[in-house]
């Protein structure tokens, strides 16, 4: 029976340059360079998945943490599992609770058997373990389930980084003999903050449990974007050139660009609904505050060329009127659009390197932006 997931490069750089490629799940394809809306609680916010379909999602993200505290695990299991709760039949990435532990400094402990927390909902302790982040994604259902990793906060000693790769590394071996899902890909996740020969140490251990797939994490925690570009220097050569490569929390247009030129394939952000909810809109030209009284009768649309239905239907003063009003439809709207704005700009993005003109691409989005300064 040949195996449900694929990778391919079908363009660029396999090793560590810009690339296109194309992973196959077993409910479908994602072409690379994509981008993954953030769906936390088995939903992207206000967006309907026909919405998600019609503006070029391929992909969506869920959060283990969250849908293991509600409704459960169980839960979704009974449900049909995450397809079926999120009512969208493509690819689903669970990511492994990890991080949102991480952001519950004050209501965690941390050991090298696993996690110990509070629930944000009702208090109640919760442990999650690397058996038990596998058994929960196991449940959910997704095509791609992350390993339980340590989030280190940034700044951070370098006694504790070392500690969270050590333990990230132990999590993703634990992970690895617990995952028993053929119709799952397990990918590990690459910690170290910013010392580079930890970083490295991480990513060759990583690689040589030869996983279905590996993401870099712990760049969207306040390194900057000098940073993120040095830790992916170090990283991205040393991580397997045929599986695909994913960068955890990364969202900003600049990052993305950088990324891509680096060789990564995959990015998750809350970015475009979270700023959509609050009338903030990405453009080529830069990001429009729509609540700004200039636009109160601007009969312009969000973005021209722009072909999402925010664009092709509502002006920026009708917008900006649903959100003086309290109205629903202008968070959505504007949440659309954001998502149209990053699966367009990285469509161009698969174009330009399938056409061998990835760093012109790159500089003429990168020169818009300075414009718009």
């Amino acid at each position: 029976m040949p195996h449900p997931f694929t990778w391919q490069t079908l363009a660029g750089d396999a090793s560590a340059g810009p690339r296109a490629g194309r992973l196959t799940t077993p409910h479908g394809s994602v072409e690379t360079p994509a981008f993954i809306p953030v769906g936390t609680r088995g939903a992207v916010r206000g967006v309907l998945p026909e919405a998600l379909r019609a503006v070029g999602v391929q992909i969506v993200l869920a959060n283990t943490y969250h849908l293991m505290l509600r409704p459960g695990a169980d839960v979704v299991r009974a449900l049909g599992g995450l397809h079926a709760l999120m009512a969208w039949d493509g690819p689903i990435l669970t990511d492994s609770g990890g991080y949102q532990v991480f952001s519950l400094a004050e209501r965690r402990q941390v050991t090298d058997e696993g996690l110990v927390f509070r629930s944000h909902i009702d208090g109640a302790e919760v442990v999650l373990t690397p058996e038990s982040a596998v058994a929960a994604q196991n449940a959910l259902g997704a095509d791609v389930v992350m390993a339980l990793d340590i989030c280190p906060p940034y700044p951070c000693p370098r006694s504790k980084v070392e500690e969270a790769v050590r333990r990230t590394l132990a999590w993703a071996d634990r992970c690895r003999a617990a995952h028993a899902r053929r119709d799952q890909a397990l990918w590990g996740i690459v910690q170290g903050g910013v010392e580079e020969d930890l970083r490295r140490r991480c990513a060759e251990s990583l690689a040589a449990m030869d996983l279905a797939g590996y993401a870099v994490g712990g760049v969207s925690v306040g390194e900057g974007h000098e940073n993120l570009c040095r830790v992916l220097d170090w990283t991205v050569p040393l991580l397997p050139a045929d599986r695909p490569r994913y960068l955890m929390g990364v969202g900003e247009p600049r990052d993305v660009l950088a990324a891509v030129a680096r060789g990564v394939d995959l990015f998750d952000c809350v970015l475009p609904t979270r700023n959509g909810r609050s009338a903030s809109a990405f453009t080529a030209g830069g990001t429009l505050r729509l609540r700004n009284e200039r636009f109160k009768a601007d009969a312009g649309p969000i973005e021209p060329g722009c072909d999402c239905p925010a664009c092709r239907g509502f002006s920026r003063g009708a917008i900006r009127h649903f959100f003086q009003a309290g109205e629903m439809l202008g968070p959505i709207l504007v949440s659309i659009h954001n998502l149209r704005f990053f699966t367009r700009l990285l469509g161009r993005l698969r174009q330009a390197v399938r056409e061998g003109r990835f760093r012109d691409e790159a500089q003429a989005v990168l020169d818009r932006y300075a414009a718009s300064d």
